[in-house]
């Protein structure tokens, strides 16, 4: 087969692998989906790629520029990174970016059978793990409530603690109650039911 063609098929490969892990954060609705991901891993083959071949028979460090792809997708994957509500947010797409730079270069490399294991075991980690968070991991959720008028305030943790909702923190400003309320990644539509049918005469007004 033309050189060609063998460089063109592994920019193909490198792209494929790199689009199933952004499948799998486009399917969470991540902020990186299959777009950013694939660019990502065939950029990076394609940058393999050069540095192997664009040379000619020049002295040169083909090292030299592979090893700045791991540094220049920091960038990239820093973006994908924000600190929201004290929670920090999008490690885990920044770590899938920095995979399909490396599982782009493998390909870039040609290997292929090194390449095709790290991306089943990056989607089969992302998946598992996703399904153990939602049985047992737990999350916040702010509420923002409107009592109806002369509620005392200081009745409704009494009555939180009724329905056996843990409260993360608790305040009242301008008519508004403010409540965060720690419950279980499964239970959390079916916790917010049984809160909204409990209180009779609230005004739902934010719920995060």
């Amino acid at each position: 087969m033309n050189i060609d063609w063998v460089l063109i098929m592994r920019l193909v490969i490198a792209g494929l692998l790199g689009g199933l892990i952004g499948l799998e954060r486009e399917i969470r609705a991540k902020e990186a989906g299959v777009r950013t991901h694939f660019i990502v891993a065939l950029g990076s083959a394609l940058f393999m790629i050069i540095s192997q071949y664009a040379f000619g028979d020049k002295p040169h460090d083909a090292s030299r520029v592979a090893a700045q792809v791991v540094s220049g997708i920091g960038f990239i994957g820093a973006g994908v990174i924000i600190f929201q509500r004290n929670v920090v947010r999008g490690v885990t797409t920044a770590a899938g970016l920095w995979v399909a730079a490396a599982i782009g270069m493998a390909c870039g490399d040609g290997m292929y059978p090194v390449a095709l294991a790290a991306s089943i075991l990056t989607i089969g980690c992302m998946e598992m793990m996703h399904i153990i968070s939602m049985h047992y991991s737990e999350k916040v959720v702010d509420v923002t409530l409107l009592p109806p008028e002369g509620y005392d305030p200081l009745q409704l943790p009494d009555k939180l603690g009724q329905l056996h909702l843990s409260i993360e923190s608790y305040s009242f400003s301008k008519g508004k109650i403010h409540v965060s309320l720690r419950m279980r990644q499964k239970k959390v539509m079916t916790n917010l039911r049984r809160l909204m049918d409990s209180l009779e005469g609230f005004t739902i007004e934010d719920i995060n």
